[in-house]
């Protein structure tokens, strides 16, 4: 009778597996690097959560043009450089990358693995931040 059942509903059953396997996937991978949030919710972090923004692009895009008062630590320096963060583990974090160059994975992991609870990834980066008319300041 259940094997049955099996034979005749294995693509169903094949696809709930799929489906489960990829929601976990996702689940975990966020955990890793952290969540990734809209330029809503990153405004409402840095106002009313008083977040950490930190961005984690190379040093001339960040000349060219940053939010304001946020830190820069470029992700390649990010692990010898996160003793000047300690003060921050428990605020939320904000990391601002390039739009289609995501280093905020490898910074998000980095920054989980040495305590940092409440990190976030603004999702589209920068480009993100400026498409929706937020203030950039140039250094």
């Amino acid at each position: 009778m259940e094997s049955a059942f099996v034979q005749n509903n294995f693509a169903m059953i094949l696809a709930a597996a799929v489906s489960g396997g990829m929601l976990l996937w996702s689940l975990l991978s966020a955990r890793r690097s952290g969540n990734e949030v809209d330029t809503l919710v990153a405004v409402q972090l840095i106002n009313y959560k008083d977040a950490l923004v930190l961005d984690v692009r190379e040093g001339s895009e960040y000349d060219a043009g940053h939010i304001v008062n946020s830190k820069h630590i470029p992700a390649d320096k990010l692990e010898d450089r996160i003793q000047e963060l300690e003060k921050f583990k428990s605020k939320p974090i904000v990391l601002i990358h390039r739009s289609g160059m995501n280093t905020t994975g490898k910074a998000g992991s980095i920054l989980l693995k040495h305590g940092f609870v409440h990190v976030h990834n603004l999702a589209g980066g920068i480009d993100t931040w400026q498409k929706a008319n937020l203030p950039i300041v140039q250094k």
